[in-house]
This record gives structure tokens, C-alpha cells and sequence, in this order.
């Protein structure tokens, strides 16, 4: 069968486009879908540094991609605020990077953008703990969200210079795999630890009042990669979409579920260093646009997002230990 669909991945090797590749790769219905990873890490097809604009420009007219699924970005809001400058180099300067070379080198090839809820910012207190939906305004309190927010306003702006973007703003997503570096896996390594008698039962945390929604990584790639192979409406092009669950869960649920699944005593200790300075009560999101556009819904319940990342970490320690 002839090639349909050539979808360039940038950002690969990170946990999102790790999910995304396999995704893409696992659509049955879609035999003539060549996937193509571009990143910084080991294991991708093109070794690419979005911030350099010739490079960028070079791996699109040679690739000529019918999409491209942009995740390469500075991700963790921590790493952002301690170096802004390389955060603004790589999230808008290395987006308008990739979408310029686009409209430059393949006009028919759709844009995929990877946002973020965090754009929204104030606009969460603002709404009173009622779903945000597209049309607030963003407001963005972190260095990470005012540079995803500027990105978002680019992408935006281009279509009407000719480019076949789809935006995206996914919130709190989780899932095996993550660093660290996010709240539910920095949770899981430790339960992790301390089930194999490798640290004290005690695990430390930020604020656990403040409510979040959480979606499965998994659930959030299938919406790139419905839009990537044009699975939406026909009005798709253009819009921005939020990907959310709707519900917002206290951050202490999450650490009692975790607590739960280990069948251990646990004492929590509150770490001044894991509290943000800025940190919102409540935030969630309508993504009944995303339904409507591509009839995307999450499918995976939290429990058991919270337990596959419990295991892979279990897992991870398991290895450590060996």
C-alpha cells in the first residue's frame, strides 16, 4: 500500500513522544503510516535541535512530513524557571523554528502543537474552580506557561499565514515512564523505595490541597495522533483544544491511592523545597471541543494511571537493585 501518512516526531525521545511513536505505530487501521522520531536522545531517526533554524528548515525539506507532532520543548515548569532563557530559545523560538519551515517547505503538512493548560494561569482563579475552556484568557503565572502561551499565540497567528495547525492544551498528564520531576511519579519512586527497604517509611511533598486534573499519557497521545493522521472534523484545522478530564482531584487523593497500593505506614512530611511559590487552588478544563472535533474522550480511570506508575517504578528500583 502506498505511503499515506509520513508523521515526524520532534521531541521523541521524551516521555510524551515515546507514548506518541508507539501509538502512531499501533493505529491498525492505518497500514501506510511511516513514523519518524527527531530529538536530542539515543534511538531517534533525526538528531535535531529545534533552536537551530538551518537544521530545522533542512530536516523538513528533506523529509517533506504530512504532519508534525512538535513535543520538544524545556517541560518540567522547575527547569524553565531556572534557566528562562533557554527556556524561551527552545519553547518559542525552536516552535517558530519547526512551524516556519513548514510553511516554507511542506504547505500541505499539518502542525501539530503540544501546549499546555498552564497557559491559562490566573484565568484557573479567575474561574472559581469552574472547567476552564478555550476561550479564557491566558494568563499565565510561571516562565514554563508564559512560554507555551507565547508559542500557542504564534502557532495561532500562522494558520492565517497558511499553516495547517491544530493546537493543543493538555493538563496534568501521567503515566510509566515520567521523571521525577512531575508530582505522581515523585510520589510512586518513593513508596517504590521504601516497599524494597531501601529508605525510611516517610515520603516528602509539597502542597497536597490544591486539586489538579489528571489524565493517562496515553489518552493524550491518541488525540495528537487523531489529528495527526486527520481523524477530525473538517473544521479541525485552525482550533485549539483543550485535553482534560473535567474533574479535579486533591493532590493528597493521589498520594492515598499510592499508599493504598503499597499496603504500608508511610509518614508524610512536607518539604518547604517541594512547595511552589506560586501555586494555583483549583484547576480543570472542558475538552468538549476536543469531542466534538475528534471525538476524543479519556478512557483510562486515574487508579489505574496511579498504579501503572507505581509498578514501572517498582520495576525501575527492582533494576537498580539487581
Amino acid at each position: 500500500m502506498p505511503l499515506q501518512h509520513r508523521v515526524l516526531v520532534t521531541g521523541a525521545s521524551g516521555f510524551v513522544g515515546v507514548w506518541l511513536a508507539q501509538t502512531l505505530k499501533d493505529f491498525s487501521d492505518e497500514p501506510a503510516v511511516e513514523v519518524l522520531t527527531a530529538g536530542r536522545g539515543p534511538g531517534c531517526d533525526v538528531d535535531l535541535d529545534v533552536v537551530d533554524r538551518l537544521a530545522v528548515a533542512r530536516t523538513i525539506r528533506t523529509l517533506q512530513p504530512t504532519a508534525v507532532v512538535h513535543l520538544a520543548a524545556v517541560a518540567a515548569p522547575l527547569e524553565a524557571r531556572r534557566d528562562p532563557l533557554v527556556a524561551w530559545e527552545v519553547n518559542l523560538g525552536g516552535t517558530i523554528n519547526l512551524a516556519s519551515a513548514v510553511l516554507a517547505e511542506a504547505r500541505e503538512c499539518r502542525f501539530i502543537y503540544a501546549g499546555s493548560s498552564e497557559v491559562y494561569g490566573h484565568s484557573f482563579i479567575d474561574a472559581s474552580g469552574r472547567p476552564v475552556n478555550e476561550q479564557h484568557v491566558l494568563k499565565p503565572m510561571t516562565v514554563y506557561g508564559a512560554t507555551k502561551a507565547a508559542a500557542d499565540l504564534a502557532i495561532g497567528q500562522m494558520y492565517f499565514d497558511g499553516l495547517r495547525s491544530v493546537r493543543f492544551r493538555p493538563f496534568n498528564h501521567t503515566g510509566p515512564g515520567q521523571a521525577e520531576l512531575y508530582v505522581v511519579p515523585a510520589f510512586a519512586s518513593q513508596v517504590a523505595k521504601i516497599e524494597a527497604g531501601l529508605c525510611s517509611p516517610t515520603i516528602e511533598v509539597g502542597n497536597l490541597r490544591v486539586y489538579r486534573d489528571f489524565l493517562d499519557v496515553r489518552d493524550v497521545v491518541r488525540a495528537y495522533a487523531l489529528a495527526a493522521l486527520g481523524k477530525g472534523g473538517p473544521n479541525a484545522d485552525g482550533g485549539v483544544y483543550n485535553l482534560s478530564s473535567g474533574k479535579a482531584v486533591q493532590i493528597r487523593e493521589i498520594l492515598d491511592i499510592l499508599v493504598r497500593l503499597s499496603d504500608l505506614e508511610i509518614e508524610v512530611i512536607v518539604s518547604p523545597e517541594r512547595v511552589r511559590s506560586i501555586d494555583i487552588e483549583m484547576a480543570r478544563g472542558d475538552s468538549s471541543a476536543a469531542a466534538r472535533a475528534f471525538g476524543w474522550k479519556p478512557k483510562i480511570k486515574l487508579e489505574d494511571t496511579i498504579r501503572a506508575v507505581l509498578d514501572d517504578w517498582r520495576v525501575r528500583i527492582g533494576d537498580i537493585n539487581r
